[in-house]
């Protein structure tokens, strides 16, 4: 059962929460963006920050700051920040770090963790999945767990294919990805209000506003099999339509869908298809998406190692002169600003603006190592309302710790979620 805060308990988190931020936030100066040799705006600051229970290792590379089994996963949206980690989720308030429930998921099969976890308007899912299952056995062991975004009350629980999940949800409804079918589903019922079938094997799938997009594979998205439609399916109503290239197959794999474009990406590089009439539009060699702007409808790719702003559509540069492009290592880009951390121990959060070429803000050196905590594409650690970010830190190590995700690391003391973004852009 969640556990909810009293109101002294509260108040007093608050408190500290703002302590803490003030205390951090004084710290914050030029003298961090002089090292890093980047010119930096007045915003710099991180938000909040509140420490994480259980146990956590750190280790030098990608990974940082991870639970001593498994990984973490965070999720920020309609108000909250989440973070999920073995069967354990917690929420805070999104704009002051306020710690608002923390919820031990029960009844769930045994060694399963969780995997995925997202933040919507009224509820959160989590997606808890069977750790080392393989084979057909795979594809049955993933449930859905929807839980009250007010007190992370258990509402709900579905099945879900090993890489669907939650593709849109509100406080009635929840869309889930299953195994052979997408299906919506009523909160308080249980009951399937549609369903399209989409075969026994997994399939890629991507949301873009109100639509789902699932390709049609015979061996779906880990096959080798081409995609031979796409597809679209509303997620309110559940209207399917079919789209298909007229003069072939699909090439490579769905890699993301936006202003009405379905971008694969494959040998040839970067494709865009028409999402109307499934005709192929342009084609960029060597280009690897690595982002998208919602806001914008801007991509953003790996060019022969350069990252540039490209159209769509033509798949051209969005500016003629990329030379002063954004810097390596961004993990999101929302209304023309990039959200980057810099790796090593004077690693500072950072976020540049596309458009003037620099930066323009960015936070003190976070304790090392850090990461942002669930890069997914999917839900992610970057609330796309207010453009902040999640990362996790470790602000004391301690003795060697055996058993972590890429072998030796130190235990970590003091793991902490940490809230970075510029002034004012949580309130």
């Amino acid at each position: 059962m969640a556990q909810i805060l009293s109101p002294r308990a509260a108040l007093a988190a608050l408190a500290t929460a703002v302590l803490v931020t003030g205390a951090i936030a004084a710290r914050i100066g030029s003298e961090s963006c002089q090292r890093g040799g980047s010119r930096c705006g007045v915003g710099r600051v991180i938000r909040w920050w509140q420490p994480l229970t259980g146990s956590w290792a750190v280790q030098n590379g990608p990974t940082g700051t991870t639970p001593l089994q498994g990984q973490a996963y965070v999720a920020a949206g309609g108000g909250l920040a989440v973070i999920g980690f073995g069967a354990s989720v917690s929420a805070y308030d999104v704009a002051t770090g306020l710690p608002r429930w923390s919820e031990r998921l029960r009844g769930v099969p045994a060694g399963s963790a969780i995997v995925a976890v997202r933040a919507w308007r009224g509820v959160i899912t989590v997606g808890v999945a069977a750790v080392g299952v393989t084979g057909a056995a795979a594809a049955a062991s993933r449930h859905e767990i929807v839980l009250d975004a007010a007190t992370g009350r258990r509402l709900r629980s579905y099945l879900a294919a090993r890489s669907g999940g939650a593709a849109w949800a509100n406080r009635r409804r929840t869309v889930i990805v299953g195994s052979a079918a997408v299906a919506s589903y009523s909160n308080e019922t249980g009951r399937a209000i549609w369903r399209v079938p989409t075969g026994p094997a997994e399939q890629a799938w991507r949301v873009d506003g109100r639509m789902l997009y699932v390709t049609v594979s015979a061996r779906g998205a880990i096959g080798t099999a081409p995609v031979t439609a796409v597809r679209e399916v509303d997620l309110r109503t559940g209207e399917e339509r079919l789209i298909q290239r007229p003069d072939g197959v699909f090439d490579g794999t769905l890699a993301g869908v936006i202003d009405g474009v379905l971008l694969f990406s494959g040998s040839s590089g970067l494709s865009s298809y028409s999402v109307a009439t499934g005709h192929l539009i342009a084609q960029r060699p060597g280009a690897v998406l690595e982002g998208t702007d919602p806001v914008q409808d801007v991509l953003y790719a790996d060019v022969a190692g350069v990252m540039a702003a490209i159209d769509p559509v033509t798949l051209q540069n969005e500016v003629a002169d990329q030379s002063g492009s954004m810097p390596s290592g961004f993990y999101s880009v929302r209304a023309g600003v990039a959200i980057g951390l810099k790796s090593g121990p004077g690693g500072a959060a950072w976020a540049y603006s596309v458009a003037k070429r620099r930066m323009i803000w960015t936070a003190m050196p976070l304790p090392w190592p850090h990461f942002f905590a669930d890069p997914s594409g999917l839900g992610g650690s970057v609330d796309q309302a207010t453009g902040t970010a999640l990362v996790v830190t470790c602000a004391k190590t301690g003795q060697r710790a055996q058993g972590t995700v890429l072998g030796a690391g130190r235990a970590c003391l003091r793991p902490r979620l940490v809230e970075v973004g510029p002034r004012g852009s949580a309130s």
